[in-house]
């Protein structure tokens, strides 16, 4: 549960792992922060966190609990943000969310279900220890962006898989298939809007706002993940629409197909029409019929049936029905 407990110095250079029974210590020592990464964690141990670093018991309610909609909310002179995260797993998408405790001198990550490890998101930040040296606010940048910069494959991904939905949809057949994966990229697509769109207000705010947790030498840098989220939502939205015309041309092109198939019936019930009516007059029980007694009257019959028919043909033909 526990994937890594890392001090800092103020300066941004690594003291180390510590233990949670260390943290206290640690941060009892001037110009020092710490950074704790969780996964799924249980409720003794976020009651081990609350306790060294003073978290609020409502946010650690939600953290225990998960399944909290994205949001930023302020306790005394720490934040709260709630992160929804998906990820591609065998061609199949999945959510996931991550709570983020910001204090001072902390950073507390804490992920549940579908989400990557923040490893190359801190060997980032210690890479640039000139920027670590902003102190916890950093990482919380550096988390953020890893999670923003995972969406833009997912978004490519479906962008690609669309266009290969666009061409089954303009095949000759018709493939259920092809719908039913319409349906499901537009549900996920509409659960990845739900998590991404409200990350532009807590960017937003993390840009504007809280001076006391984000020092402006980093305003830029949380912009910069504004940005990213902005593209994002907007491909998402652009693909959303796009995604619902593909559905409408795919139920048109059904629809064409079937009156197509309609008036080839049509054409051909016509066609048996004109013989079956010629015939039943025949078949009738009458001694005074048209050409009954005469010779040629079997062909002559046979002659103008085809012509009828010929002539029912050529006008469908010339009508497009076949």
């Amino acid at each position: 549960m526990v994937v890594n407990c890392i001090a800092y110095r103020h300066n941004g250079d690594r003291i180390g792992e510590i233990s949670l029974d260390a943290i206290s210590d640690v941060l009892k020592e001037p110009e020092t922060f710490v950074w704790v990464g969780l996964h799924e964690p249980d409720e003794p141990l976020l009651e081990k966190l609350q306790e060294e670093f003073g978290l609020h018991d409502l946010a650690i309610e939600d953290a225990h609990n998960a399944h909290q909609r994205t949001k930023i909310e302020t306790y005394g002179d720490s934040l709260f943000l709630v992160v929804q995260t998906a990820q591609l797993i065998n061609g199949e998408l999945a959510f996931g969310e991550t709570q983020i405790f910001l204090g001072q001198r902390y950073l507390v990550t804490v992920r549940h279900g579908a989400s990557l490890s923040y490893a190359p998101a801190r060997r980032t930040c210690e890479h640039t220890p000139e920027l670590l040296a902003h102190g916890p606010s950093y990482g919380l940048y550096g988390v953020l962006d890893f999670i923003v910069d995972n969406l833009l494959p997912i978004v490519r991904d479906c962008r690609e898989e669309l266009g290969l939905l666009e061409q089954d949809i303009f095949a000759e057949t018709f493939k259920r298939s092809t719908v039913h994966r319409l349906y499901d990229m537009q549900r996920d697509l509409m659960t990845l809007r739900l998590a991404v769109a409200p990350l532009q207000d807590i960017t937003s705010q993390l840009v504007r706002l809280h001076p006391n947790l984000i020092p402006d030498d980093l305003r830029p840098y949380f912009r910069d993940v504004f940005d990213h989220v902005f593209r994002v939502n907007e491909s998402i939205s652009a693909m959303r629409e796009m995604l619902t015309a593909a559905i409408n041309v795919n139920l048109s092109l059904v629809t064409f197909g079937q009156n197509e198939v309609m008036k080839k019936l049509a054409g051909w019930a016509a066609m048996l029409a004109a013989p079956t009516l010629l015939t039943s007059w025949y078949g009738m029980n009458f001694q005074h019929m048209p050409e009954l007694g005469e010779t040629w009257a079997y062909p002559v019959m046979i002659v103008v049936m085809a012509l009828v028919v010929s002539g029912i043909y050529v006008a469908l033909k010339r009508a497009k029905w076949f």
